[in-house]
């Protein structure tokens, strides 16, 4: 089977998708540890879930591009990295998005709690508290701004190593013989 531009494309909104709701599927855990109040929980909740959205994109990504890679013939290594690409900067959306709604839906009590820690913790002066307490206003789209650089960083990186290794081990001989192939082709 063959692909073009849109195809990659399309494969990668599957994946952007895939990607997002992993991620934003461990956004809400996080939150739902955290509404417990219990500090222990928070933390180790916390640890857990970015180990398994973090080993749980690298095992995805590896996936998907040795499904798409399969799927269509004479696929390139550039087109697998296009590929992760792609879906990095559209699960990097999904992913911003929720964060960003998540803060702007934070009750204010929440908020002036964050600010009178933070004060507490830093020894902020009352002239650098108004600054802060300006910042809030502007948390939701530092948030969806920086999440996304972070989630397409990353999943462009990802899509670099994962890429070059998919087509490392083909050349090795790493990966078995499909299940049709016989045994003159090998």
């Amino acid at each position: 089977m063959s692909f073009d531009n849109t195809t990659i494309w399309n494969e990668a909104s599957k994946a952007g998708l895939l990607f997002g709701a992993v991620s934003v599927g461990c956004l809400v855990l996080k939150e739902l540890a955290a509404l417990s109040g219990i500090n222990f929980l928070v933390q180790a909740a916390a640890v857990i879930l970015w180990a398994v959205e973090f080993f749980g994109c690298i095992l995805i990504m590896k996936n998907v591009m040795l499904r798409f890679r399969d799927k269509y013939d004479g696929v390139k290594m550039e087109d697998t990295y296009k590929l992760g690409r792609r879906a990095a900067m559209l699960s990097g959306l999904i992913l911003a998005s929720a964060q960003a709604f998540i803060i702007m839906k934070m009750p204010a009590e929440t908020i002036d709690t964050m600010v009178d820690q933070l004060s507490s913790n830093m020894q902020i002066l009352s002239t650098d508290r108004d600054a802060v307490e300006g910042a809030i206003d502007k948390l939701p789209l530092l948030t969806f701004i920086f999440q996304w650089l972070y989630c397409y960083l990353y999943g462009s990186i990802l899509a670099s190593i994962m890429s070059r290794y998919i087509f490392l081990q083909k050349l090795f001989g790493g990966f078995p013989p499909k299940e049709d192939d016989s045994p003159e082709d090998q």
